[in-house]
């Protein structure tokens, strides 16, 4: 028997409970171990109550969770950095092995806290930390741990693929798609981690972690959101066989690890343009297994709670068998790092213009003087002495590129507020 300890009754720790509860004994069966819930704490006893709980499993201290000696696997649900890390450090010096799903803390904190597990002979698991229900953490430890990734690209904020998808589908603005998101509860009251890539970034930190063996913190990722893009965006995309997805991107170069979440153009035939709504997909390329992509429900309480499930089951055979864990993380190095500005892409530009002559050779000298060549340039429509043009380039170095746009930002003809967006390679 192992007896857990779950911190937080939220919509995922609703739905651990729940899915232990239905299927806690078809699990046992097939490892040969009782999972018994000993005990559940939540500031909001009530929520506990309505669940069903037994009086005597719940609590509204943590301490009766963190120093139960009969508890030895702890399920860290209640999110956030604090008081979530020291709660999962108390767990590990009491010899509890952790599961959790809180990728801002693993992203943030991991490197600490896998320390402390790899110092008590423990694990911190953290599998629905990215990609909800998909297993991805698992598959890059073990399944693809022969090989070199050389990339990966995800998708992997279902908010934001949400939105991009209805603009798309419904033709709406980014504000009405996104209060149809929150209305289907896809995005928080306060969507701001999505909108801005937070949330994408702190999973690229963890996933980039282990693809390329490196330590590696939040700020290291360079981060656009998406509040700059338009339906008339995702409209002229798709005249030139591109759709917009919100990226994150993870590579190794020759000079370093490059980490980017941006709106990026991919085109219709790639696999990741037909992810939709609020899926997740995940697009790994290594030397000797190509390319391989893994795709599924991102989010939600029993996706969620599966991969959760899956950690508790790992925790407990290592209890059964007295595993020394040997932590995969604790191998991971310091890396160099390449800026933005170093990378080469092709972009996307659409901005308003005045319609008089003279303005298509100021564009031309201004990408001139920075060697950027354009690969195609469209003139939309006309609002009386107003042009819409849509330009794409060919590839070209982030920084000459960045030159050649301040210096078109600081034309006369041309307005405030135009849109830039990246290809996928």
């Amino acid at each position: 028997m192992v007896k857990i300890g779950l911190l937080g009754m939220g919509t995922i720790g609703s739905g651990v409970a729940d899915l232990l509860k239905r299927n806690g004994s078809l699990v046992s069966k097939k490892i040969n171990i009782d999972l018994v819930l000993e005990r559940v704490m939540d500031r909001d006893l009530s929520r506990m109550r309505t669940f069903g709980l037994p009086e005597d499993s719940i609590t509204g201290d943590p301490d009766r969770v963190l120093e139960d000696p009969d508890i030895k696997v702890v399920i860290e649900l209640i999110g956030g950095l604090e008081p979530a890390r020291s709660f999962v450090i108390k767990a590990l010096e009491n010899d509890k092995y952790v599961v959790t799903a809180n990728k801002d803390l693993m992203a943030t904190h991991g490197e600490e806290l896998l320390a402390v597990a790899r110092r008590k002979k423990l694990n911190v698991f953290y599998e629905a930390s990215v990609g909800g229900g998909i297993p991805l953490i698992r598959p890059l430890k073990e399944s693809l741990i022969a090989d070199r990734i050389n990339r990966l690209i995800g998708i992997v904020n279902g908010t934001t693929n949400y939105i991009f998808t209805r603009m798309a589908l419904d033709q709406l603005s980014l504000e009405d798609a996104l209060s149809q998101a929150q209305e289907l509860g896809f995005a928080e009251a306060d969507p701001s981690n999505d909108i801005e890539g937070r949330d994408a970034a702190y999973k690229l930190v963890i996933l980039a972690g282990l693809a390329f063996d490196s330590i590696i913190e939040p700020g290291r990722v360079y981060l656009q959101g998406i509040s700059g893009v338009t339906y008339e965006d995702i409209a002229y995309a798709r005249e030139i066989g591109y759709v917009i997805k919100l990226l994150a991107i993870g590579e190794k170069l020759p000079e370093g690890l490059a980490l980017r979440v941006h709106p990026t153009l991919v085109a219709r035939d790639h696999p990741l343009a037909v992810v939709s709504d609020e899926f997740n997909a995940i697009f790994i390329e290594g030397d000797s297994v190509g390319e391989v992509m893994f795709y599924g429900p991102g989010a939600g309480a029993k996706p969620t709670a599966t991969a959760v499930l899956a950690d508790v089951v790992e925790a407990a055979r290592c209890i059964k068998h007295q595993c020394n864990n040997d932590l995969a993380e604790g191998y991971f190095q310091k890396t160099s790092f390449v800026s933005i500005n170093d990378l080469t892409s092709r972009f996307y530009m659409r901005f308003l213009a005045d319609d008089r002559p003279g303005v298509f050779a100021a564009l031309a000298n201004a990408f001139g003087d920075e060697q950027v060549s354009l690969d195609m340039v469209i003139q939309k429509k006309r609002i009386g002495s107003t042009a819409e043009i849509v330009l794409v380039t060919h590839k070209v170095k982030e920084e000459a590129f960045q030159k050649a746009f301040e210096k078109i930002m600081d034309l006369p003809a041309i307005k405030p507020k135009p849109s830039m967006i990246r290809l996928l390679d």
